[in-house]
C-alpha cells in the first residue's frame, strides 16, 4: 500500500526519535546521586522550595528545609539544570531495615487492600518507597505558559531554549529512571509509591506503568498507593525511553563511582552493601 510506512520505517523512525529525546535530555540536563554534604542540602532546600512554599504540604520554616524521619535511611537523586545550575527535580529512595518503617505504612495504613503485595509480606531489606517527587515550578511549566510568571525559582523561562522546554515532560520520568538504577544496584525486589492517580496515567504514557494496589486516599492531596519492580519498569520500557535510560544509568553508576575517588560520603544503600 502506497504511503504506509514499513515496520523497518517505523522501528527506524522511532530509534531515530529515541536518540534524539536522549541527546536533548543530556544537553540540558544532568541526573546524579546525591552523595556529598551539599548535595543532600540542596534535596532538603528543593523540597522546602516545593513542599512547603509552593504547595503547603508542610510548614515553612526559617532554615527552608524539609526533612523527616525516613530521611535517616533514604538515598536521593538529582536533576541538574546545566545552563542556569539549578536542581530542577529530586526524589529519594527510603530503604529500611529492622523496624524501620516505609512513610506509607506510618501515615497511609490501611490504603493498600492487594494482600499479597503488601510491603509487610516481604524482608525489610526487600522493600523500598519512591517518594518525595519534587519537581521545580519552573520545569512544570507548558509552553502555554511560557510568557506568564516568566521568572520562577530564579529562573526566566522566556530565555529558555524551545529544545529545553520538548525536555520537561521527560524530568520526571528521568527521575523514577534513576530510582530504578539505585533499586537494581541493591537487589530491593519491591517498590511502593504514594502518588496521585493522574501522574501515574501520565508515566504510565511514557511507558512506566506502576501498578494500583490500594484505593484513592486522602494524602497531601487524592492519592493511591502504587506498586512495581525494577524489572517490570525494564521489561516495560519502550523503544523511545531506552537509550534515556541507559544514559541515566550510566551518569548515576559514575556518580556512585566518582564519590569513591573523591571521598564523597556514600550512600546509605551502597554503604548498606559494601
Amino acid at each position: 500500500m502506497v504511503g504506509l510506512p514499513t515496520s523497518k520505517t517505523t522501528q527506524h523512525a522511532a530509534k531515530k526519535k529515541a536518540a534524539e529525546i536522549a541527546k536533548h535530555y543530556e544537553t540540558y540536563f544532568h541526573p546524579l546521586v546525591a552523595l556529598s554534604d551539599e548535595d543532600v542540602e540542596s534535596v532538603y532546600h528543593l523540597r522546602h522550595d516545593v513542599y512547603c512554599e509552593e504547595l503547603g504540604f508542610e510548614p515553612v520554616n526559617p532554615q527552608k528545609v524539609e526533612r523527616d524521619e525516613f530521611d535517616d535511611y533514604s538515598d536521593y537523586c538529582l536533576v541538574r539544570h546545566k545552563s542556569s545550575n539549578t536542581y530542577a527535580s529530586t526524589v529519594r529512595v527510603v530503604a529500611p531495615s529492622g523496624e524501620q518503617l516505609l512513610p506509607l505504612e506510618k501515615y497511609c495504613e490501611g490504603a493498600i487492600t492487594d494482600e499479597e503485595l503488601h510491603p509487610q509480606n516481604f524482608a525489610r531489606e526487600d522493600v523500598c518507597e519512591i517518594s518525595r517527587l519534587a519537581l521545580r515550578a519552573t520545569f512544570r511549566r507548558r509552553k502555554a505558559d511560557k510568557f506568564k510568571d516568566s521568572a520562577v525559582g530564579g529562573i526566566n523561562i522566556n530565555e529558555l531554549y524551545e529544545e529545553e522546554l520538548r525536555c520537561f515532560p521527560f524530568i520526571t520520568a528521568s527521575m523514577y529512571l534513576a530510582a530504578t538504577v539505585l533499586v537494581e544496584r541493591h537487589n530491593i525486589k519491591h517498590a511502593y509509591v504514594m502518588m496521585e492517580p493522574r501522574l501515574a496515567r501520565s508515566t504510565a504514557l511514557l511507558g512506566i506503568k506502576f501498578q494500583q494496589i490500594g484505593p484513592v486516599v486522602e494524602y497531601h492531596g487524592q492519592r493511591a498507593p502504587y506498586y512495581i519492580t525494577a524489572e517490570k519498569i525494564r521489561s516495560d520500557l519502550p523503544i523511545t525511553l531506552r537509550p534515556l535510560m541507559n544514559m541515566i544509568e550510566r551518569e548515576v553508576n559514575a556518580s556512585l563511582s566518582m564519590s569513591q575517588v573523591v571521598g564523597a560520603q556514600e550512600s546509605i544503600l551502597y554503604r548498606g552493601n559494601s
